[in-house]
């Protein structure tokens, strides 16, 4: 009787250590962030970011988590100073609790992470990163979700051939994705046999943008071109759309990437200034649910984000979160950033419904896909 009490007794006492081991084992999963919503420049991308990224991570879980884990965003704002991104980076990477970065923006400073090898030397995923520029998203243990800049310009000029626009001008801020994207176009130009007539840097500081944006409007103005491609965002961009509206051949087509957000530019410049401009898009069209992970980020929105915009910038983190989450599934029970990186690695071609990227040890392929869209007559935005 005493042997069978004693056996009873061992047999709960390992059960309670294995429950108790389950309850300790259920923990927040955090992912990191860094992007500025107090900065004007970014303070649209950042918020739709954080939004989408949160809208997927609290559908998970509400059902429960994955492994009996629960997903967490941390965001940290750098002001959009590049020297901050990168302090906020080391304490990202500093704090053991944060298993990988997730849906971080500032060109100036990922270029400037990527430069470090932040992610690569310290064995850490950056997921999704708001960027194109393929020195950033070609760097180790980073994970694209959007196009490239290479594919935006490529289905802009494309898209200028089609309807005989052959001369071009190409006006790009000096900082950030300017140079680097101005020096793509004009290699793609070639390409489709569109003839650069003028090429336009824009100085971003504020003591020399005035006049820079004043020179590059003549400049251009006197050209003649059948179009302009605008590779800049934010203050630079807005001001040299407006400037050149009102200039000798202002109604000339203008075309420009997806960092100029739609309803940014109309209330910067006008909806008169703004008509007809087309952007290109690397994130699929949010607005209609022409694929299934659409319907779903749409219904997501409606559900646990119900006073937030549908936008491109939250559709970007809610995929974004869409791969942090199958990461941490494949990466088992208990993640850690190394198997993380390794669940990444090897994800092979990985649909989100509609949408798909590729990573592999060799490989980490973003959507790649790129929608046209335009702003129409009354300021909104048709693809």
């Amino acid at each position: 009787m005493n042997h069978l009490y004693s056996r009873l007794r061992t047999v709960c006492t390992v059960a309670a250590l294995c429950a108790g081991a389950t309850l300790t084992h259920a923990a927040d999963l955090v992912f990191g962030q860094i992007a500025s919503t107090t900065n004007p420049a970014s303070a649209s991308n950042a918020k739709g970011m954080v939004t989408g990224i949160q809208a997927y991570f609290d559908r998970v879980n509400a059902a429960g988590g994955v492994n009996g884990n629960k997903f967490k965003l941390q965001t940290l704002d750098d002001g959009l100073q590049a020297p901050k991104m990168v302090e906020l980076t080391q304490q990202l990477i500093a704090d053991k609790s944060v298993i990988a970065m997730l849906g971080s923006l500032n060109s100036a400073g990922l270029a400037e992470v990527a430069k470090q090898n932040l992610p690569g030397s310290n064995g850490i995923a950056l997921i999704a990163p708001h960027q194109g520029d393929k020195h950033i998203v070609s760097a180790e243990n980073v994970f694209p979700l959007r196009s490239g800049y290479a594919d935006e310009v490529h289905a802009l000029l494309k898209e200028a051939k089609g309807w005989g626009k052959d001369t071009l001008a190409i006006v790009n801020m000096n900082i950030a994705f300017g140079p680097s994207v101005a020096e793509v176009a004009t290699q793609l130009s070639t390409v489709h046999g569109i003839k650069v007539i003028s090429h336009q840097v824009i100085d971003a500081s504020p003591e020399q943008l005035d006049a820079s944006v004043k020179a590059a409007v003549a400049a251009v103005a006197e050209a003649k071109p059948k179009a302009i491609l605008v590779l800049a965002a934010g203050k630079p961009a807005f001001e040299f759309i407006k400037a050149m509206r009102d200039a000798p051949g202002g109604q000339t087509q203008i075309y420009g990437v997806s960092v100029v957000l739609y309803d940014v530019l109309v209330k910067a410049v006008g909806v008169d200034k703004a008509r007809g401009i087309v952007l290109s898009q690397a994130v699929p069209y949010p607005f209609i649910p022409n694929k299934p992970v659409i319907g779903e980020f749409q219904a997501d929105m409606k559900k646990f984000a119900p006073n937030e915009p549908t936008s491109f910038s939250a559709l970007e983190g809610y995929l974004g979160a869409k791969i942090a989450v199958e990461a941490a599934r494949r990466a088992g029970s208990n993640p850690t950033r190394a198997s993380i990186v390794t669940a990444l690695n090897n994800f092979g071609e990985y649909d989100l419904g509609g949408v798909f990227v590729r990573y592999s040890p060799g490989l980490h392929k973003g959507w790649g896909g790129v929608d046209l869209s335009i702003i129409s007559a009354t300021g909104t935005l048709r693809k």
